[in-house]
Order: structure tokens, then sequence, then C-alpha cells
């Protein structure tokens, strides 16, 4: 699985991709701290861009690296090899990938600016750490996605229907049974909502971490309340890493009943 892996990481890496997606973090963050001059603001701008865009390219990236290296995966299953190990691989490759060109994209002007000088290291960790679990989600759901799907029209269009249900469907359902119900307590059931979407739940733990109470929301607001600022960001955490279990478990589990 270690070979797989590192002959994934080295293939997706010398992608022209990963070189754009690098420099647009590069980029868009030493622009940011240019013009502001301020972190915690930089950081709160980076973190719309980061919620949305994440998601987004680990889709793509996860369900166009599956199908395009889809002759490969045949040789490899033709070896002694498990399978849970070359799709394991594969994906662990991916998300790794993915997640070293976003932390070297925002690290490198971060780190030029005096980020280990400043009160808002932490944020910047949380930040950081946020964006690495969403790599890890979505790579692992748009993986399991492909391998569930042959077709690959019908691939990509369950991958991006998934990320615009949980970056932007979801909100807008959730604010719509807020308003319809307005009149009883739904804070039990907003906690549980909140948790079945892993974008809200990062917008979530990066708040409480900020500490910002005017852009937390209703959710953030309730999630602050139940369990007060360090236990919500240990409750989120969790979550979180959960929800970058199941999918694995999921792919190690279809992947082993799977026939090519």
């Amino acid at each position: 699985m270690l070979k797989i892996l590192k002959y994934s990481f080295f293939d997706l890496i010398r992608s022209k991709w990963s070189y754009v997606y690098f420099f647009f973090y590069l980029v868009i963050s030493s622009s940011l701290l240019y013009l502001s001059g301020d972190i915690s603001k930089v950081i709160i701008s980076l973190m719309n861009i980061i919620l949305i865009l994440v998601p987004l390219i680990a889709s793509i990236f996860g369900v166009m690296y599956y199908y395009n290296s889809r002759e490969f995966t045949e040789l490899l299953l033709a070896q002694p090899i498990k399978r849970t190990n070359i799709f394991l691989g594969q994906y662990i490759g991916l998300a790794v990938s993915l997640s070293s060109s976003l932390l070297f994209g925002l690290g490198i002007p971060f780190l030029l600016f005096g980020i280990f000088r400043s009160a808002e290291i932490w944020n910047f960790i949380i930040l950081i750490v946020t964006g690495v679990f969403l790599t890890f989600i979505f790579s692992a759901i748009s993986f399991l996605v492909a391998l569930k799907n042959e077709n690959r029209l019908k691939g990509f269009g369950i991958v991006i229907f998934l990320w615009m249900f949980m970056a932007i469907i979801y909100d807008g359902l959730f604010l719509l049974s807020l308003i319809v119900f307005k009149e009883y307590p739904i804070e039990t059931i907003s906690l549980t909502l909140s948790m079945l979407n892993p974008i809200d739940l990062s917008r979530i733990l990066i708040l409480l971490k900020l500490d910002i109470s005017a852009l937390m929301g209703y959710t953030g607001a309730v999630f602050r309340k139940f369990f007060g600022t360090d236990t919500g960001l240990l409750l989120s955490t969790l979550i979180l890493i959960m929800w970058t279990v199941l999918p694995v478990w999921a792919i190690v589990r279809v992947s082993g009943r799977k026939n090519f």
C-alpha cells in the first residue's frame, strides 16, 4: 500500500493541476495579506474560500483520478496485491497531494508574514486542519462514488450534486426549516443537522476558535451555548474524524466485493 501511495502521490504532485491549485492559494493568500495586513481578517476571508473550493476540488480530483487511472488499477489487480491496499493507497496518495498543495499554498505567505510571532497562529492552524479534513472527506466520498459507478458521466454528476447540496442547497433547506418551525424548540434538531454536513461543521469549528459571535449564525450560537467553546471544538473535531473514517471504511467494503 505504501508503494502505491508513494506512486500516486508523486504522480499527482507532478500534475499541472496540482501546481495550479498550489499557486491559486499562494496568490490569494499573499494578496489578502498584502492588501489587509490583518491576519485575523485574512483568515476569515480564506475560510469562506476554503469551505467552498476545497470540497469542490477534492471531489473533482478524486473522481477524475479514479477514472483516469482505471487501466493502471486493473493491471495492479492482476498482481498478488490486496484490493484494499490498492484503493487505499491511491486514495491516501490523492488526499495527501491535495493537502500538500493547500498547506504550502497557504503556509508560505503566512510564514513570510510572521505567523509564528502572531497571536493568530492557532486560528491559522485550525484553518489548515479544517481544509485538510475537508480534502480527505470529499476525496473519499468521490472515490466511493466512482467505485460504485462505472459510468463516468454519472459519477461526475453525482459528486458535483453532492458538493452543491452540502455547500449551497443544505444551508437553504436548513434556513427554511428554521423559519417554518421557529415557534418550536429545535435546538437539538439544529445540532443534529449541523453534524450531518461536514462543511457546516467545519465552519462552526473555525468560528468557535475565532470566537466571532456575529458570524456564527444560529447553529454556531447553539453549539457554543450547549457545549461551550472548548468542548464544541473537541466535539466538532471528533465528528469530522468520523466523517473521514466512514467513507474510507465504505471504500474498503465496496472494493473488497466489487468485480472488475
